[in-house]
């Protein structure tokens, strides 16, 4: 009987023969207790009315390794530079991950920790570093989960620029970060930010998770 490997759990689990002689050619990707789980939560969903994607991954709940992320996931981008930052609790310690991939191969990571942080410090922290890890001249995406980090770089940096670095509604907080980010980015035209789902299996994007979560193991 085939064995396959759980994407969402990474356990090892088989199906009858009689099941896969149905779907010549067919590979699952869960087992049976993950699938009846996103299943259940799909319905769930549903019946009540809600537009919330169902089915995050295991990431969101278990701190993972980097050997398991690249065992349990295959999906989502597979070149470009991959950053996350956290803090638990927040604010308190932190850390912050930059992988640089191209082609599914990795190139670079980076990696740090702060005793004394925030979310949002940490994942401007990871930007700093991946536009630091490209050479110069050469054309990448950055992909963060933080669609603050990307609307401050991409919307909001130049207005407050323009204004003395202030907000209309008061100072700009990790104004020292923001700064370096969004001067290192602008003198990059060759790079580009882009947000990306957290915890939705995306490969490069939970091996960012698990550097940036790395010092709480």
């Amino acid at each position: 009987m085939d064995s396959f490997t759980c994407r969402t759990c990474g356990s090892s689990f088989s199906l009858p023969d009689h099941v896969l002689d149905r779907y010549p050619g067919w590979e699952p990707t869960q087992c049976m207790d993950c699938r009846g789980n996103t299943q259940r939560a799909s319905k769930g969903a549903s019946n009540r009315g809600s537009a919330k994607k169902a089915g995050k991954s295991i990431s969101a709940t278990r701190t993972l390794t980097t050997d398991e992320v690249l065992r349990m996931f295959t999906d989502g981008p597979t070149s470009g530079v991959f950053t996350d930052g956290s803090s638990v609790p927040n604010p308190g310690p932190g850390g912050w991950g930059a992988v640089y991939v191209i082609d599914n191969e990795i190139v670079d990571v980076l990696s740090g920790t702060d005793p004394d942080t925030t979310n949002n410090r940490m994942e401007l922290t990871a930007i700093i570093a991946a536009l630091e890890i490209v050479p110069s001249n050469t054309p990448a995406t950055i992909y963060t989960d933080s669609r603050l980090a990307v609307q401050t770089l991409t919307e909001w940096a130049a207005g407050w620029e323009k204004r003395g670095w202030k907000r209309k509604s008061g100072p700009v907080e990790n104004l020292d970060l923001v700064k370096r980010a969004y001067y290192s980015i602008t003198e990059r035209p060759e790079i580009s930010i882009e947000w990306i789902a957290a915890h939705s299996g995306y490969r490069w994007n939970e091996y960012a998770d698990a550097l940036a979560s790395s010092w709480r193991s």
